[in-house]
């Protein structure tokens, strides 16, 4: 039995044709995202906010017996409050502090000194050579610029938050009306449920564990007298969302303080020991057996969609990273045409109905 020897040209330009598209909408939707990020950001945020609002009253609601009117007062409450207790810290430490930036900047030749005998002078010398020459007033500027961005635009997500949980109970109806098939609207409510169950966990799980982790470095922080100890404390329990290299960050810079603001070299010892290991221990052995398998992406999927992000959204968007990626990973093996790549996005290949079905 032989081929149609015309079929193979033609095939060979329908897979070419497909290609062109999918490059196109791929370009056409990373521009949206760059020129639509003073609209979409909020909303985003607004979006991760509820699902942590939700995820704490449907918590409420499991240990007390609560109505749920009441479970979702308590849940807006306690979660509004504690991001205004952050812009509020924000806000006023982190703008003292890039104007005393000046200041350490001036002083960190001598702390570099201090530690030339306990690390060598060759190590010294590469410290010397490569965070010098980082601009800090570059960097304190725009982390205040973040954060006083965030702080401005933190009414307008309350607000979306507001009638996200006003909508709550008929977005459901309205998506069942809108398919009109019910199969379709089955389907669709299916990968709702599923992103809705991999968020909140991800988002509640994710706020315990950094909660623990800034509690615990703010003790550290004010025992030693450290400046502007909420501030770090707010960055820790905050970068602890950025995968891989968030908790670094989270030592290196009050570490950096610490090495500038004290004579001797304790501090910045008990900071980078004492901190870093309990970043090591968390993110190594209590993050993964509390999250489990929920979020099985791969590695490289996660560093991948951290540099994505942040090229795109800037500092918000590595702490977005993780959130998006979900979503999109989840969607991704809802439909069978992009199953494949939702495979070649998970750890091992299975995906949350396989485990399921297995």
């Amino acid at each position: 039995m032989t081929s149609d020897p015309q079929s193979s040209p033609s095939k060979a330009r329908l897979q070419l044709s497909v290609l062109r598209d999918v490059v196109i909408v791929a370009t056409l939707v990373v521009l949206g995202l760059y020129a639509g990020a003073n609209f979409l950001v909020p909303l985003t945020m607004a979006l991760l906010v509820n699902v942590l609002i939700l995820a704490l009253s449907d918590r409420v609601i499991a240990v007390t017996r609560a109505p749920i009117w009441l479970a979702n007062l308590a849940g807006v409450t306690v979660v509004l409050a504690g991001l205004f207790m952050i812009m509020y810290i924000l806000g006023s430490q982190a703008t003292q502090f890039a104007r005393s930036i000046n200041t350490y900047e001036s002083q960190f030749d001598g702390a570099v000194n201090r530690i030339t005998g306990l690390v060598g002078n060759d190590v010294t010398s590469f410290i010397r050579d490569n965070l010098v020459s980082i601009d800090m007033s570059y960097v304190a500027r725009v982390i205040l610029g973040s954060a006083t961005s965030l702080l401005n635009q933190f009414f307008l997500i309350s607000l979306y938050v507001a009638f996200l949980m006003a909508e709550r109970l008929a977005f459901r109806k309205k998506i069942q009306l809108a398919a009109g098939n019910p199969r379709l609207g089955a389907d669709l409510a299916t990968v709702l449920d599923a992103i809705s169950f991999s968020l909140q966990r991800y988002v509640g799980v994710k706020t315990f564990i950094s909660l623990i982790t800034a509690t615990i470095s703010y003790a550290v922080f004010k025992a030693l007298g450290l400046e502007y100890a909420e501030t770090w404390a707010v960055l820790t329990f905050a970068l602890n969302f950025i995968p891989s290299i968030g908790s670094i960050i989270a030592v290196i810079f009050p570490a950096m303080i610490a090495l500038v603001q004290f004579d001797t070299i304790g501090p910045f010892l008990i900071i980078v020991l004492g901190c870093g290991t309990l970043q090591f221990a968390i993110g190594n052995f209590l993050d993964p057996a509390m999250l489990g398998r929920s979020l099985n992406m791969s590695t490289f999927l996660v560093i991948l969609a951290l540099t994505f992000w942040t090229t795109v959204w800037g500092l918000i968007g590595a702490f977005l990273s993780v959130p998006l990626t979900v979503c999109i990973l989840i969607i991704f093996s809802h439909i069978p045409a992009l199953r494949p790549v939702a495979i070649l996005m998970s750890l091992d290949g299975r995906l949350g109905e396989d485990e399921q079905s297995a």
